[in-house]
């Protein structure tokens, strides 16, 4: 075995648990102890300061300058018992991952050191624009743009072992205003659903001030022990295997998933939950996941933003968590080629400041007429703008997952369940005939009946992109590695543009003498015919589907740099510009921004898998293919029977074969991604890269994998996956 390689499994068997610091008794001891909270807000600000901020940020208001420099001093004095340091403006640029620059609370006044952190400094600071994507917003060489501190997102102290920083969570423009990043039109996605879905919460409940949407984030993910991920370029560079063969066992026995957790492991999750719960993330949950070495934390649900921002610090802290137990983890969508990939599933909802959650069915007949409102409207929307929620999820990494036997299809569709299937079709064509099955609270109006909708009224639909799950809709297609934000600020949009036009059609109708909930029902009558074909109950993963989806004429776009044209559609561009989210240039800025991570991203692995083939596969194969030669030359020098070197001459032809195929389709990808690089439209070089590109790398790979199986073990210097996900 290659020395490297063999060095790694030594080191691996003999790694121990790392025991995590110790847990307090009660988890609420520590539970946001590094977070601004409420009551850190009333200890350390005037209490005239606190309630003008308090109500900026309820009623989602601009806080008023002039309370800034007090909220600083608090803010500072608080960070600084604490023992930060330095500050920073925490947010999240178009790369898809956080950005940070420090500055010390450090000045220097009259020759003596002060520690100052001003009201200017808490609002606004002014980091480089220029080496951040823009799409062309920004030319390199203007460089200006700013951060703004977001009040509804609390203020935390990120700590490791060598000090404490105050972060403050901030949107990220241009200097001539364009957003440069996902917070600021996640929270004007928020402001737009929530004056549409007030509107409409006004014919129930006219106490109804605010609807917030909520949001709890599944994320799943690989661990991976350092020493493999040390000999593996692929994994430390892209997050997954560009060469590598299944083994012959991976989840096919579906004894890993809810599985009892490794020691090794349990000790990472515990210190990555305290870490978690210092931050104020309410992880509840975790599990082992359905293949090798794949696992899951969920939290509580949360107001969207801050479940968004909490998301992005949760996977900051898988990352630094796994370090110091010698593991590294994985967010990619798909580390191993036949092993299920990760996903996280967003949990979304609408809750009021009356305390309701507007997709949770109830038990009064009022109630369920406005639980129907908000969950037809969902769908009608999903229905309506199918293929810009796909854009939204459209990734390189979720490419791989999409489609396969362990992901929601890329087709979009909603699954409701048997129950309120029923419930839908009711609504359609209405019975006039008395069901004993039929529960007993509706609206007698002569139209579809509202039934008493149970809670927990569906089964859980793994298959289906988007499902109503009991009091929520679970979008299951977003990818493991994204910020969460994109798709979720598509979705409050597209929720939003339908509520407004439920509302105004409503209205119509009531003017012309309609009863208010006769024709709320016609409208929602209307809209459960027009996106019934949304609507599947069945297997999402079947090829029967595929053939039906397209029937219904629902998209299949499989490929990321077609599914982005979805953010430049004229409807999407009218969209997002109707609801203040992005203008037109924002959004094709972030179109031409997508296209772009897409084709880097492709590169970067085809280069990568060049490389791998050159110094690692090609080497290692004709390292075989020399000990076979040895091994016939010496049998024919002591002229032993040609039958007694035939396998040694059958595998010589085989590996021989698999190689030329290898070298072959490299030199295939070289001049592909050649021709690739050269262009210079975005569009045109990523679908050169999808069309092209793509399908050789997995020529290249095939070759290499047969390779792998071929080539004596002790030669062979890459980590396997029977070595990567299950030794742990």
């Amino acid at each position: 075995m290659a020395n490297s390689r063999s060095n790694a499994l030594k080191q691996v068997q003999n790694r121990r648990p790392i025991a995590p610091p110790d847990r307090p008794h009660k988890t609420s001891e520590i539970f946001a102890a590094n977070v601004f909270t409420d009551e850190a807000m009333q200890q350390y600000l005037p209490k005239d300061v606190y309630k003008k901020l308090q109500r900026a940020i309820d009623q989602g208001h601009t806080v008023d300058r002039d309370i800034a420099e007090s909220v600083a001093s608090g803010i500072k004095n608080w960070a600084i018992e604490k023992g930060a340091t330095h500050y920073t403006h925490w947010f999240q640029p178009l790369t898809g991952l956080t950005a940070e620059k420090h500055d010390a609370f450090l000045t220097i006044k009259d020759g003596q050191p002060l520690e100052v952190f001003s009201g200017e400094n808490l609002a606004q600071q002014e980091p480089d624009a220029s080496s951040l994507p823009s799409g062309g917003i920004r030319n390199t060489f203007e460089a200006r743009g700013y951060t703004a501190w977001d009040p509804s997102s609390p203020a935390f102290i990120f700590e490791n072992n060598y000090g404490k920083t105050l972060c403050i969570p901030t949107i990220f423009v241009s200097y001539t205003g364009e957003a440069l990043d996902f917070k600021a039109p996640l929270l004007k996605s928020i402001e737009a659903l929530n004056d549409a879905a007030v509107a409409v919460c006004k014919f129930f409940d006219r106490n109804v001030n605010r609807v917030t949407p909520t949001l709890g984030v599944e994320q799943e993910y690989f661990l991976v022990d350092r020493a493999f991920m040390d000999l593996r370029p692929d994994l430390g560079l892209t997050g997954r295997t560009v060469i590598g063969a299944p083994p012959a066992r991976g989840q096919q026995l579906d004894d890993h998933y809810f599985g009892s957790i490794s020691e090794r492991v349990f000790a990472f999750m515990t210190e990555l939950e305290l870490e978690s719960y210092k931050l104020g993330i309410p992880v509840t949950t975790r599990h082992n996941e359905v293949a090798p070495s794949q696992f899951e934390c969920a939290p509580l649900f949360e107001e969207q933003n801050v479940a968004v921002d909490h998301n992005l610090l949760f996977m900051d802290l898988l990352d630094r968590v796994a370090r110091k137990h010698q593991f590294r983890v994985l967010l990619h969508e798909k580390p191993y080629a036949g092993i299920n990939g990760s996903g996280k599933h967003n949990n979304w909802s609408m809750a009021t400041d009356t305390g309701k959650n507007l997709l949770s069915p109830g038990s009064a007949p009022k109630e369920n007429l406005q639980f129907l409102t908000f969950f037809i409207n969902t769908i009608k929307a999903v229905y309506e703008y199918a293929d810009l929620l796909r854009a939204a999820i459209a990734t390189a990494g979720n490419d791989h997952r999409l489609g396969a036997n362990e992901a929601p299809p890329a087709i979009i569709s909603v699954f409701i369940g048997s129950q309120l299937s029923k419930v839908l079709d009711e609504i359609e064509k209405p019975s006039r005939k008395k069901n004993k099955d039929t529960p007993k609270s509706y609206i007698r109006l002569g139209i579809p009946k509202v039934p008493e909708i149970l809670l927990d009224n569906t089964d859980r639909n793994r298959t289906s992109p988007f499902a109503f799950t009991g009091n929520k809709f679970e979008f299951r297609a977003v990818g493991s590695s994204d910020n969460t934000a994109g798709p979720m600020l598509v979705l409050n949009a597209i929720v939003s543009n339908q509520l407004r036009e439920f509302k105004k059609t409503v209205d119509r109708k009531v003017v012309r003498g309609k009863k208010k909930e006769v024709a709320i029902l016609e409208v929602l009558r209307a809209y459960v015919k027009d996106s019934k074909a949304i609507r599947f109950e069945g297997n999402g993963y079947s090829k029967e589907w595929e053939e039906e989806a397209a029937e219904r004429g629902l998209s299949n776009v499989k490929q990321t740099p077609r599914a982005l044209d979805a953010y430049v559609a004229e409807e999407a561009v009218k969209l997002f510009s109707k609801l203040d989210i992005f203008g037109p240039t924002e959004s094709h800025a972030r179109h031409e921004i997508r296209l772009e991570q897409y084709s880097t991203k492709i590169n970067i692995e085809a280069r990568l898998m060049e490389e791998m083939l050159s110094v690692y596969v090609i080497p290692a194969s004709v390292s075989y293919l020399t000990q076979l030669g040895e091994s016939v030359e010496a049998l024919q020098d002591i002229d032993a029977p040609k039958a007694s070197y035939q396998t040694q001459m059958e595998l010589i032809e085989e590996v021989s074969e698999a190689l030329g195929q290898a070298h072959r389709s490299g030199k295939e990808l070289t001049k592909a991604l050649e021709v690739g690089e050269a262009l210079a439209d975005a569009r045109d070089q990523a679908i050169h890269y999808g069309d092209v590109v793509v399908p050789i790398m997995a020529q290249v790979r095939e070759a290499a994998d047969k390779l792998e199986f071929l080539v004596a073990d002790d030669l062979w210097p890459l980590p396997k996956y029977r070595e990567m996900l299950f030794m742990r």
